[in-house]
């Protein structure tokens, strides 16, 4: 019942963003001996008043479509028979394409994403793709016109693209704030998936995922995977509000 937010997949690129191939390995097959790996789009659906998808299920999602993932992620995927959801940043498919400048721990090479022609293939095997806006910009910083804009651009442009419908938003690091939750609305989203550092309201427009991160083995998956893991991760909290209750 969880929503796993996973960046790229590559061994040489020293980063919290970048699992390495061999957990990642080891990440698939433990989650399909022990949990049902469903569509993103089906665990949308059956999300619970509490943001969670159906009891014993997890969905597996990845921001910003490094091309790693097309070398190291899509063959463990097939392997395993295992739905995923990748987020594109849709200017990196413009011809002019777009420079991955929103990386904080870059590796010294230049880091790729993927191509038309990766995404494509990607997409007939199985693969779902849905949009993490237009240029990967702090949303909450944009005026509200400016970030319908954004969005729309990117669901119209992928949608052209993918010849498919784009009805799923990923914010930028997972930041939004009601001006933006309500920009993703207007843009013609139907649901936007967060990557909240705290607990928070959940909805259709803040819908929690838990981020995986280079050194998570499958103990820390397991721990993630927990249905409280987001109030767990936070024991001060739960310490005042206790104190608050007494």
């Amino acid at each position: 019942m969880t929503i796993l937010c996973y960046h790229s997949v590559e061994p040489g690129w020293e980063s919290p963003l970048a699992v390495h191939p061999d957990d990642f390995a080891r990440h698939c097959a433990w989650l399909a001996q022990h949990r049902r790996v469903i569509p993103l789009r089906e665990a949308i659906a059956g999300l619970d008043r509490a943001g969670r998808p159906p009891a014993g299920t997890a969905a597996l999602t990845l921001d910003d479509g490094f091309a790693a993932l097309y070398e190291h992620a899509l063959p463990v995927l097939r392997r395993h028979r295992l739905s995923s959801t990748v987020f594109l940043v849709a200017e990196t498919l413009t011809p002019g394409g777009r420079a991955v400048d929103w990386v904080d721990t870059p590796p010294a090479y230049p880091l790729q994403t993927l191509t038309l022609d990766q995404v494509l293939e990607m997409q007939e095997a199985g693969v779902d793709f849905q949009s993490h806006s237009w240029a990967h910009r702090d949303l909450p910083s944009l005026d509200p016109a400016e970030c319908v804009r954004d969005l729309r651009d990117s669901r119209e442009l992928l949608e052209e693209l993918l010849g498919r419908a784009v009805p799923l938003l990923a914010y930028p690091r997972g930041r939004h704030d009601g001006r933006v939750r309500e920009a993703a609305a207007r843009a013609g989203y139907s649901h936007a998936l967060a990557l909240p550092d705290l607990p928070e309201t959940p909805g259709p427009f803040a819908v929690p995922r838990v981020g995986i991160y280079r050194g998570n083995g499958v103990r820390a998956l397991r721990l993630k995977c927990r249905p409280n893991y987001l109030r767990l991760r936070n024991p001060a909290r739960a310490v005042v509000r206790r104190l608050r209750r007494r």
